[in-house]
């Protein structure tokens, strides 16, 4: 029987606990992946505090890395020994995966937040044998093994930095996937990013990839937005000294800007960066707020032509766009890497405290097996 140490959450806002883990025996087409490292990101912070109503205890992490350990009977698309990125889990048939990217199937939630394999089994259980909720999108890669499926996992090369691959897999990939293909930024087009965490950074490194001239980075902290300029943002905004959407038109001569992404999930803050567009602009969110919280949005701000959607995973089918990333990543277009802070395993408690409190932009746990 393999075994794993995973980080458990056993109660609403509680601390990671350290256990030693069961993994039950593989479906035809699920792998075990020993992980190498894995980002922590604000969907895992706000399922511990049940946000999300997912089950506890419950193993989270759902940007790993790692080597391919062990297949299922069936499994082609990957092979032991293969070093593989983990992303979002998808049924691959409805009506959205045939149409639209993965992250808008029609059974998102049972397949990511369920804590369990769609036929209702755990992958994991206690040493008493009592089942914990993982499968935490299809991967819960806090922990030093991880059951994964062939189907959520992007094969990666001999030699990248394994350990530090897992956010392009969610944050990172959102960030910059909603430059690419939500909002499709042109060259020669203006954008605002408002929060400049791994997400917004990524964003703002996007942007610059593709040409666009006028970046704005919107935060509260001085020292992100120090980051952002060294990372292609053209122009900053303290949004805690200055309102924000009057100096993105006082920087657009009143225009306003083409594009915004809002990542803070503060209602105020993304009704800012509607009213920051310039006619026909769009206006993306991916920050994720507690359930039913409401955005109030002045009517004639959005009748005039303003387009404001919602973006899952920056509409990335992870297979194809994560070789992209890394493309840009060698050719040094893309340098996502200088967004990550590492922390072994048994200081995962830090790393989260590091993340909430702005200490660090992307925590990445590497595990021991690394």
């Amino acid at each position: 029987m393999e075994t794993t140490t995973a980080a458990v959450i056993r109660e609403s806002g509680g601390q990671f606990q350290l256990e030693d883990l069961a993994l039950d025996d593989l479906r035809p087409h699920e792998i075990v992946v020993r992980v190498a490292g894995a980002g922590i990101c604000h969907t895992d912070l706000i399922c511990r505090d049940q946000w999300f109503p997912v089950p506890l205890p419950l193993v989270l992490g759902h940007e790993g890395s790692g080597v391919v350990e062990a297949v299922g009977s069936e499994v082609t698309r990957v092979a032991e020994g293969d070093r593989v990125v983990m992303s979002i889990n998808s049924c691959g048939h409805c009506e959205f995966c045939r149409t639209a990217p993965p992250g808008y199937c029609v059974h998102h939630y049972d397949l990511n937040f369920s804590g369990r394999r769609p036929d209702g089994s755990a992958t994991l259980r206690d040493r008493d044998g009592t089942d914990v909720n993982g499968h935490f999108f299809a991967q819960s890669s806090f922990a030093t093994r991880a059951v994964a499926t062939e189907y959520n996992v992007v094969k990666v090369d001999d030699d990248l930095p394994l350990e530090l691959l897992g956010p392009l897999a969610c944050g990172i990939q959102t960030g910059a996937g909603s430059v690419f293909n939500s909002l499709g930024v042109k060259p020669g087009s203006s954008i605002a990013v408002f929060g400049t965490g791994a997400v917004g950074l990524s964003a703002i490194m996007a942007a610059a990839a593709l040409g666009a001239t006028r970046i704005i980075g919107v935060d509260v902290h001085d020292s992100r937005l120090t980051t952002a300029t060294d990372l292609g943002a053209t122009d900053v905004v303290n949004g805690s000294t200055t309102d924000s959407a009057a100096a993105i038109a006082e920087l657009t001569d009143g225009r306003g800007v083409d594009y915004t992404l809002e990542t803070t999930a503060v209602p105020a803050v993304a009704r800012q960066a509607v009213e920051s567009l310039a006619l026909l602009g769009t206006c993306g969110l991916v920050g994720v707020p507690p359930a039913r919280t409401e955005l109030a949005l002045d009517y004639h701000s959005v009748l005039f032509g303003r387009f404001v959607r919602g973006i899952i995973g920056g509409d990335a089918r992870a297979h194809l766009f994560i070789p992209l990333l890394l493309d840009l990543w060698r050719q040094g277009s893309f340098p996502f890497d200088k967004l990550i802070t590492t922390y072994p395993l048994d200081q995962i408690n830090q790393a989260a405290h590091d993340a909430e409190t702005g200490v660090a932009i992307k925590p990445v746990i590497v595990m021991p097996t690394a």
